[in-house]
């Protein structure tokens, strides 16, 4: 087994990695940086940047990606946790949770639209 350390959106991750067949290596290789280890999976995904010290805090997107579907309207409330989108990236459907309580402000996309990593898709107060 060998040790590394992946970094995924700024998040760095230790994988261990076995070596399967071949001769065994004299001196430990650098990892390739064109073919990363996938990041192991966490039980639940990360509520995303909740950002903003003033007035509304705004819910961003972690990554660039098609939104599926939007959970909340303008006026909703909602408590950290809850569900307020879904967001569709490398094939996958991302559940895109509140970080904070309070009342949805505003509903900044809607089911189809494409967006960027930090993009903000709600602002809650």
């Amino acid at each position: 087994m060998r040790k590394f350390n992946i970094t995924v959106n700024g998040k760095t991750y230790e994988v261990d990695v076995e070596e399967v067949g071949g001769a065994p290596v004299a001196a430990p290789a650098p990892a390739p940086k064109a073919a990363p280890a996938p990041a192991p999976k966490a039980a639940a995904p990360a509520a995303p940047k909740v950002s903003g010290s003033m007035g509304a805090k705004k819910v961003v997107a972690p990554m660039p990606g098609t939104v599926v579907s939007v959970k909340v309207n303008v006026g909703d409330k909602v408590e950290s946790g809850t569900l307020v989108a879904v967001l569709e990236a490398m094939k996958m459907e991302n559940e895109i949770f509140a970080g904070v309580d309070g009342v949805v402000a505003s509903v900044n996309v809607s089911a189809g639209d494409s967006v960027n990593s930090q993009d903000v898709l709600v602002s809650i107060n």
